[in-house]
């Protein structure tokens, strides 16, 4: 089974929210997850994105691939966080 680790979204018609979860990469966008690793909110004024980073890490680890928006997320939070 391949893993992805993409965005999910459950918002309201024009105003999107999304979960970041870890997901067989065959499953529909709104199919059940293997795991909710955390949100993303684009709508917001500081675009609010908070993920689980230990869970994050250990998907990855396990060869999980993230998505390209996933990926540029991840990237801007960890260069925020240093």
């Amino acid at each position: 089974m391949a893993v992805r680790i993409r965005l999910q979204r459950i918002g309201k018609p024009k105003r999107p929210y999304y979960r970041v979860v870890a997901i067989d990469q065959r499953a529909k966008r709104d199919g059940k997850p293997l795991e909710i690793l955390g949100q993303y909110d684009p709508i917001a004024v500081d675009n609010k994105f908070h993920a689980d980073m230990e869970r994050v890490n250990y998907w990855l680890s396990t060869g999980a691939k993230a998505s390209e928006t996933v990926g540029d997320l991840l990237k801007k939070s960890l260069a925020v966080n240093e």
